[in-house]
């Protein structure tokens, strides 16, 4: 294997990238009501929903360790590309880099690089899959760095969420701005920014009104959809994900689609009933 492309578990994998021997994924840990989880494939997203319910304090997340990382470069494979959440979001993507340097003191020079995604989810995905294209192509390592970067820059990735409880509890919204719009049932839309970080795109009362302005947005700012893969990840809501998708193919046409569920990272993040689209 000449390559091989670490994903932080924020990111979820598809059957075919956990089969390909290609992909790896590093697990950040989740502490909820006093528990600790590890977002690996142990990760019950139902008993987790059911604690998170539960705990009136909001869910802490903590990365990957250095050395973790330094663990799954010590590879066979000639280049290693590792896809972290946004440096803005979390601090996996400075641990993957300290554990880059770590490997580097013990083991001698290696070609290793670290991609802050500005993303999260399967927009991670996304990434890796465009690694793992650029690699099959027969690029060199500078060649795929400078194309994945590339794609990062344009890369879309929105959000809705159920409900506004998470953002509450993580202090992004005072308590009466919370009730106030869980009451009158307003659904924020969310964004990723270029520097990656959270930003609200707009809102809309009631979850299809706040669906169709996520596609709408995302149909106005995607550029050469036919080239390029949707990607859809749902917290427990399989069918609405569905629903998005077919809102979009009436509107574009892309390459291909991908629908996960999403892992404990994301989970935390969407919450129950959250989708999350890039493209």
């Amino acid at each position: 294997m000449s390559y091989k492309i670490i994903v932080d578990s924020c990111g979820e994998l598809t059957k075919e990238m956990k089969e390909s021997g290609i992909f790896e994924s590093v697990a950040l840990g989740i502490e909820v009501g006093g528990h600790h989880i590890v977002d690996d494939e142990t990760f019950d997203q139902a008993d987790f929903l059911k604690r998170v319910s539960e705990s009136p304090e909001c869910p802490k997340s903590s990365c990957p360790s250095p050395e973790r990382y330094m663990e799954s470069y010590q590879c066979d494979a000639q280049r290693v590309y590792a896809v972290t959440l946004s440096a803005e979001l979390s601090g996996s993507y400075n641990s993957a880099v300290l554990g880059k340097n770590l490997y580097t003191e013990e083991h001698g020079e290696k070609q290793i690089y670290v991609f802050n995604s500005r993303s999260a989810s399967i927009g991670e995905t996304l990434i890796a899959q465009k690694i793992a294209e650029c690699e099959e192509q027969g690029m060199e390592f500078e060649q795929v760095i400078a194309a994945v970067e590339k794609f990062i820059a344009r890369q879309n990735t929105y959000f809705v969420l159920e409900s506004l409880e998470t953002l509450r509890k993580n202090g992004r919204l005072s308590g009466v701005k919370a009730l106030v719009a869980s009451a009158l049932n307003i659904k924020p839309v969310m964004g990723g920014s270029e520097e990656g970080t959270i930003y609200q795109i707009g809102q809309a009362r009631g979850m299809k009104k706040a669906l169709v302005k996520l596609v709408d947005t995302l149909v106005e700012k995607v550029e050469d959809p036919e080239n390029k893969i949707l990607a859809i990840a749902h917290c427990n809501c399989k069918e609405r994900a569905n629903d998005v998708r077919k809102m979009i193919e009436e509107k574009i046409h892309v390459r291909d689609v991908i629908i996960l569920d999403t892992k404990g990272i994301s989970s935390m993040y969407a919450s129950d009933g959250g989708i999350i689209v890039s493209i």
